[in-house]
């Protein structure tokens, strides 16, 4: 540990167990033609910032915007969609290839399924993304959302026909809330964590994260990255991204970093334990990226991020700050990318560690050099506007060392 950041290797599985196989190559083709079967589908832009990389000493630096998906600016939606889709054709006794968009919208489909209500705890983007699609597809959906959430993406959710509401409890807290009110009215739980008995709907929102990175492969073609950095709440997005990725790269696989906020690091503290038990982070954890404020990890996200991935980093919330003013100013030509504060933590990350000498030695523990070629992943834009702006136009959270004063801040 140095000045707020933390690094440690995370324990590979030693049982040979393939636990990435739910994230094929096969099945990831399937999810995003599912996704293609919406009229709102559009393949997301992946940013080639070619004068960023030069300034930093990278070879490469891609980040995928997430800003444009479905006109949520947020990628969550993939998973709700998804995981509501499956849930529906197992209803239905429908076959996988036969889920698409116009199947779950005719008229027949809605007769025979009744009215329906999904529920779900969220800071926003997953929440706004269940919303969405059970509206798209003639349900209800019913939203819990921890203090603290702004006010502009209840409304965004609310927006979506959804009955939301922002609780008194936390984030882990409102998910046991939205499971209880699940089993006591007959709502169907939709949640990107897993526990004992629920298991399925989780692995089905990874499956839909999916897209994303499939959509990243084919955008860099003949490109592979040497350097993958992700962000982590519960794990099930890091997972996702992780095991499609290694399943398409072989021995190719590019090294893989859980990046995290220091008052909400489950996975770092899971992977520092080293004792093959989950650790939890309890507490406020008032982290200014919200919807990376998860106490709990998500056991089948983990089980795939300890087969895949190389490193977990722990960081000050300025980082964050620093990647959405790096993102958003771009440098010479380089497409401007608009993200918010989970989104913009892997990017300020590279920027950081590139261009801070303090910063040396995570740079070589993480192989970054003039070789590197870096993705990442910017799963939100400015979900809440006036806090971008106070970040990007303000200079709250500022990255400059003696401005903070204090790396924790």
């Amino acid at each position: 540990m140095k000045d707020g950041f933390y690094i440690t290797d995370i324990p590979k599985v030693k049982d040979g167990a393939n636990v990435k196989a739910f994230l094929s190559v096969e099945k990831g083709r399937s999810v995003i033609d599912y996704h293609r079967s919406f009229p709102a589908y559009q393949e997301t832009p992946l940013a080639e910032l070619k004068e960023l990389a030069q300034k930093l000493g990278l070879a490469g630096f891609f980040v995928k915007d997430e800003s444009y998906r479905f006109g949520l600016n947020a990628f969550k939606v993939l998973g709700g969609s998804y995981s509501i889709g499956r849930w529906l054709a197992q209803k239905l006794e429908m076959k996988e290839t036969e889920l698409t968009y116009k199947k779950l919208t005719d008229p027949q489909t809605k007769k025979q399924l009744g009215d329906l209500t999904f529920v779900t705890a969220t800071d926003g983007n997953h929440g706004r993304g269940v919303a969405w699609t059970a509206r798209e597809l003639g349900q209800q959906s019913v939203i819990y959302m921890p203090k603290g959430s702004a006010t502009e993406r209840l409304e965004n959710i609310r927006a979506e026909g959804a009955e939301a509401s922002i609780t008194d409890m936390n984030y882990d807290e409102a998910v046991r809330l939205a499971n209880k009110m699940g089993e006591d009215k007959g709502w169907i739980m939709v949640q990107d964590t897993a526990w004992e008995g629920y298991q399925e709907i989780p692995r089905w929102i990874m499956q839909g994260y999916a897209t994303m990175a499939f959509e990243a492969i084919e955008q860099l073609g003949q490109v592979v990255p040497t350097h993958v950095f992700l962000q982590a709440g519960v794990g099930s997005l890091a997972g996702a991204v992780s095991g499609l990725l290694a399943n398409f790269y072989g021995e190719s696989k590019p090294i893989i970093t859980i990046v995290e906020p220091n008052k909400a690091d489950c996975i770092y503290q899971t992977a520092a334990a080293k004792d093959g038990k989950l650790h939890f982070v309890t507490g406020d954890m008032d982290t200014i990226m919200a919807g990376l404020a998860c106490g709990e990890p998500n056991q089948i996200g983990w089980d795939v991020i300890s087969e895949c991935d190389e490193f977990a980093v722990s960081c000050p919330d300025w980082v964050a700050a620093k990647g959405m003013r790096v993102l958003g100013n771009a440098v010479g030509n380089d497409p401007k990318v608009i993200s918010g504060e989970s989104g913009a933590v892997t990017a300020g990350f590279v920027a950081a560690v590139m261009s801070r000498p303090d910063l040396k030695w995570l740079k070589d523990e993480l192989k970054l050099d003039e070789n590197a070629r870096v993705l990442c992943f910017s799963t939100e834009g400015d979900t809440d506007q006036e806090h971008y702006r106070k970040i990007v136009w303000d200079g709250l959270y500022p990255s400059d060392r003696e401005a903070t004063g204090n790396y924790d801040k």
